[in-house]
């Protein structure tokens, strides 16, 4: 059998590694180029983002080039990293399972966390690593009653620097991406094609043979018996409009809103992003620098990096975006959503000023960064794990498969889900 995966993050490398290592023929096709981590100190660029230098969000490319940010809504920022390693290369490497919704679905995807978990090494980031306010920011959280707890994280820590960039890339090896799963892939067999993207899937009679790619500034079709787009919840909705199979207007996105304050010398870059997080009502908080507000959004431009500190919400959102053919976004933020972020960013608030944080307390930008919903299961799906509005030998394995905004980092629930999704096929 000869398989062809589009997109090399979380899903499609998960995708690419259980097929190839059971004798299928892969060949792994992605827009993006192979990564580059950005290698400099955020200071370096202090000069010109004080002085507004720096632009809008659009221009994080110039630093990561396989960022790609574009505005869904007036106030609501959609973040994509389209590159050899999707999402995974730019993650803050963190392992929670995120199954909300799946038990309506009738899916358990215990075995394979379970697997996941052992094959990785998922370990949390030793309390001596925390800076001193992360610590006591955990501690009034839990004086709050707000249950904070170690975050799940695949790093290792006698590799990691505490440089806090993890989401810019990791120069050293020490956080896990999906590079590491397509390297298993190529060993295997598997051939690896970056700068190819996908235009649409290829019918005939009803059924997908191959695709069709842009590569070298020139068309080609790719042929296979199984066709896995692993694309993100936007890359593969657009595909899929493209081959004139309509996706679901349901995309969610974990709506992100980092909010500032400040503290003399707190330096929360000297430590990994996001090293305990304590899970409410539909989202979670946790002690996160947003670079993207750092260097992009007026609000935060008084304070420096050495002083800056940030607590992140993330908020699991209603799914109501829409993906056009050409890749464009529609995605509101509703009332209902705006409300509980201006209540999770009160809590949060309050817990910064316990623990010593000063004002003024700034909001960030609101972006969202992990994409799905768009080719939703549903029950009498899970069995075959394969939706319905697919034709035969067409297959999806991302979070474009999710029902529902998880509120929770979602990197292992995508591996997950492309784990159960290969199986089904080989």
């Amino acid at each position: 059998m000869r398989a062809i995966v589009v997109g090399s993050g979380a899903g499609g490398a998960t995708a690419a590694r259980e097929l190839a290592t059971r004798g299928a023929e892969v060949v792994v096709l992605d827009a993006g180029a192979r990564f580059v981590p950005f290698t400099r100190r955020v200071g370096a660029t202090e000069p010109l983002r004080r002085a507004g230098l720096l632009g809008s969000e659009r221009n994080v490319s110039r630093f990561i080039p396989a960022y790609r940010t574009a505005r869904s809504s007036e106030d609501l920022v959609l973040v994509r990293s389209i590159a050899v390693g999707g999402c995974t290369v730019v993650s803050c490497g963190n392992m929670v399972r995120a199954v909300e919704g799946l038990g309506d679905i009738g899916l358990d995807l215990t075995p394979e966390f379970d697997e996941l978990e052992a094959r990785i090494g998922i370990r949390a980031v030793p309390r001596e690593r925390w800076r001193p306010l992360t610590a006591g920011m955990f501690n009034a959280a839990r004086e709050m009653g707000l249950d904070p707890r170690p975050t799940p994280k695949a790093v290792d820590m006698e590799r990691c620097t505490s440089c806090g960039l993890c989401e810019v890339g990791c120069p050293n090896g020490a956080r896990w991406d999906s590079r590491r799963f397509l390297g298993e892939a190529v060993r295997a067999g598997c051939a690896v094609r970056p700068e190819a993207e996908v235009k649409r899937v290829v019918l005939d009679g009803g059924r997908a043979v191959g695709v069709q790619v842009l590569s070298g500034g020139r068309l080609e079709m790719v042929r296979g018996d199984a066709i896995v787009l692993a694309a993100g919840g936007i890359g593969t909705a657009q595909v899929l409009r493209a081959s004139g199979i309509a996706p679901s207007d349901t995309l969610w996105a974990d709506l992100v809103l980092t909010i500032g304050g400040r503290s003399k010398g707190a330096r929360q870059l000297e430590e990994p992003p996001m090293v305990w997080f304590s899970q409410r009502d539909g989202y979670i908080i946790s002690p996160y620098l947003d670079v993207l507000s750092h260097w992009f959004h007026r609000p935060w431009r008084s304070v420096g990096v050495k002083d800056r500190v940030g607590v992140m919400v993330k908020l699991a959102e209603a799914a109501n975006g829409r993906v056009l053919e050409d890749g464009t976004v529609v995605k509101p933020v509703d009332e209902e959503d705006r409300e509980r972020l201006r209540r999770a960013s009160d809590e949060v608030r309050e817990m910064m000023s316990a623990a010593g944080v000063q004002g003024p307390f700034v909001d960030g930008l609101l972006h969202g960064g992990h994409l799905g919903g768009t080719v939703p299961l549903r029950r009498e799906d899970v069995d075959g794990m394969r939706p319905s509005i697919l034709p035969p030998g067409l297959w999806v394995a991302d979070l474009s498969l999710l029902p529902r905004s998880q509120g929770l980092p979602t990197m292992l629930t995508a591996a997950a889900l492309a784990m159960r999704v290969s199986r089904r096929i080989i």
